[in-house]
């Protein structure tokens, strides 16, 4: 029972609510005039929410910072006039298949996919990189020189000259690696359904880092920190301890209820756990008592209440009768408890009870529980063997036939599997934006076959050159996008033929690109008036109808995935996108004809290019024959 305020509602406290569902990274803590602890708005952050320049200011407040973070929010929130090309040739059952892998940096991928993904994503894992020292750190646009970072954290002073010693372990490589995963974070995180989450395979480098922007950028929504034994003989190589271990940050877009992560026992876990059987199938007995002595006749009135059993039988009853014997949850010592049921639940499953004699004599009430439908909650220690990274590399060349190390450590396909198994079905969309070695498709692509459900993978990875002197260079793999694309065919091909299952085994391959539009259309300003005769046309000559169609589908939020045709109409091309959710006909002087035939299948959308109308007095037409045969059509042009 809530006690009235009797006050007017705090709208200061309320605003701050509502800017916390926009921009929750922006809330932070202050005290107040008592020295309590209070929300706040950081409005420096909010400044930077909002403006299309940079912000400087400063202030004291609990927050993470370092050089670059503003930079990071900027590029974050800046739109990017990059575009996906369609890749046909390297793609697999491209007709029918519902997977994506994308090649290109992550950051302006992710940014394209915002308005088809918004709020869709169930389920995103990523394998960054450690910021070890050794592996590839993303170079944004933003990142700074040596000389930016230390005039921008104050360690050169007004002639120029260093102040101290600033390695690239101890503060200029952490800002780098903290702004590349901040701005891709914040975005990820508008892509996630909000019962969504995120695993983040991390090590110690960046482990307290990582779990601030994290605990920022997810409006401190942590579910766990998983510790996962990944090499049981430890790194010979480490300086003080032999490290076997590195971690799973998890986080969710919102709470989530209690055992939402919890996953189906395996059926030896059944085995040992359900020892009794009946008709109804594997079951065990629970004591019907409550067991916390917490809980008890003094506080919980309502559960207790006696129960009668027949002593031949062991049946239960709720009503006395002739020989039967009362029992009440009283312990031995004479502590009144009480039941986990109250009287209604226990009336209605009261086939579910039985009664067993202890060794004293005395009568205890069970529950019959059934295997079926049983669940448990994951360990935040995963020890499993099969977790193993040495399973990962087995598993990875066991696909390639060969001990050549053409991909050093890939994930194991179990461990992912495990992950996705907590919180995906269905046609729950799973995403990696640092795929590698695609083990996250591998990990769809099994879930699928063994529980029939549909999930669907989106994986983005830069095409990152292979060294010249390396096994996967030598074997004819030029990028580690081509070791990802082969192995989601060799996979695939894998599971089809020991499970006979008929797995979605396709993906669909785009390509990170400029523009299809010419320059001059972003940036006019830039282009003297004797160049203007080479832009009669503002798309670029290289780009094909197909080309210009996805960029069409990604400004107006249509899944990637959907099903595309193109069929020829009066000499033109017309493409259609699911049926006529989308009709775009690309071609330069479209006749009447075609645009009447268009109209008449009445698309919900339609798009032509500027130059598909001869002048001014067309395209008034077009709009008139729209209007009578297709009024509800969103038109648009490029």
């Amino acid at each position: 029972m809530r006690k009235l305020t009797m006050k007017s509602p705090d709208l200061t406290q309320s605003n701050i609510d509502r800017i916390a569902e926009w921009f929750p990274h922006v809330i932070t803590e202050t005290r107040d005039a008592d020295g309590n602890l209070k929300r706040a708005i950081d409005f420096e952050l909010l400044r930077q929410e909002l403006s299309g320049d940079l912000v400087e200011g400063d202030g004291e407040r609990f927050q993470l910072t370092w050089p670059g973070k503003k930079r990071a929010i900027l590029l974050a929130n800046a739109p990017t006039d990059k575009t996906l090309r369609p890749v046909r040739e390297e793609s697999a059952d491209w007709e029918n298949t519902r997977h994506l892998y994308i090649e290109g940096d992550n950051l302006d991928v992710l940014k394209l996919l915002q308005e088809s993904y918004l709020n869709k994503v169930k389920c995103i894992y990523i394998d960054p990189p450690y910021n070890t020292g050794k592996d590839f750190i993303y170079r944004d646009d933003f990142r700074m020189s040596k000389r930016e970072y230390l005039e921008s954290s104050d360690q050169l002073d007004v002639e120029g000259n260093r102040l101290f010693l600033n390695t690239e372990s101890n503060g200029r490589f952490h800002s780098d690696w903290l702004t590349m995963m901040y701005s891709r974070l914040k975005i990820a995180r508008n892509l996630l359904r909000d019962d969504g989450v995120i695993f983040i395979s991390i090590d110690d480098h960046e482990l307290e880092h990582l779990r601030m922007i994290c605990n920022e950028i997810f409006s401190g929504n942590f579910v766990a920190q998983i510790t996962l034994l990944c090499n049981p003989k430890g790194r010979s190589q480490d300086k003080y301890f032999a490290t076997n271990h590195e971690y799973i940050l998890v986080y969710s877009k919102s709470e989530l209820p209690k055992g939402y992560f919890s996953v189906s026992k395996d059926e030896e876990q059944i085995e040992a756990e359900y020892p009794e059987i009946d008709e109804h199938g594997r079951y065990r007995l629970l004591e019907l008592r409550n067991t916390h002595r917490e809980f008890g006749r003094h506080n919980r009135k309502n559960l207790f209440y006696p129960f009668y059993v027949d002593p031949e039988t062991a049946d239960v009853s709720l009503e006395p009768g002739e020989g039967r014997v009362k029992v009440e949850p009283i312990w031995d010592d004479g502590f009144e408890g009480c039941w986990t049921w109250d009287r209604n639940k226990a009336r209605r499953e009261l086939h579910l009870l039985t009664a067993k004699r202890s060794a004293n004599g005395s009568w205890k009430i069970y529950r019959k529980s059934y295997a079926e439908g049983a669940v448990k909650m994951l360990k935040t220690i995963f020890d499993d063997r099969r977790f193993y990274t040495e399973k990962g590399q087995a598993a990875f060349s066991s696909l390639f036939g060969t001990k050549a190390k053409l991909f050093q450590a890939p994930k194991s396909v179990e461990l992912i599997k495990t992950l996705l198994r907590t919180v995906t079905k269905d046609d729950d969309i799973v995403l990696d934006f640092f795929s590698g070695s695609a083990t996250t498709a591998q990990a769809v692509m099994e879930l699928n076959a063994e529980d029939g459900h549909r999930r669907r993978y989106i994986l983005v990875q830069l095409p990152e050159p292979t060294r010249e002197d390396s096994d996967a260079y030598r074997a004819g793999f030029r990028t580690i996008a081509e070791i990802g694309k082969e192995r989601i065919r060799r996979a695939a091909r894998k599971i089809r033929e020991e499970t006979g299952a008929g797995i979605d085994g396709g993906f669909r391959v785009f390509r990170l690109d400029s523009s299809n539009i010419k320059d001059v259309y972003y940036t006019p300003g830039e282009f003297v008036q004797t160049e203007l005769p080479g832009f009669v046309s503002n798309i670029k000559e290289d780009r094909t109808g197909e080309d210009l169609l996805i960029q069409v589908m990604l400004e107006l939020g249509l899944d990637l995935s959907l099903p595309m045709e193109s069929r020829r109409i009066d000499g033109k091309t017309v493409h259609y996108v699911a049926g006529n959710s989308l009709m775009a006909c690309f071609e330069d002087n479209v006749p009447e004809s075609v645009i009447r035939k268009i109209a008449q299948e009445r698309p919900l959308r339609v798009v032509f290019r500027d130059g598909s109308f001869a002048d001014d007095a067309a395209r008034i037409n077009v709009e008139e024959l729209f209007r009578i045969l297709s009024p509800g059509t969103d038109i648009r042009v490029l």
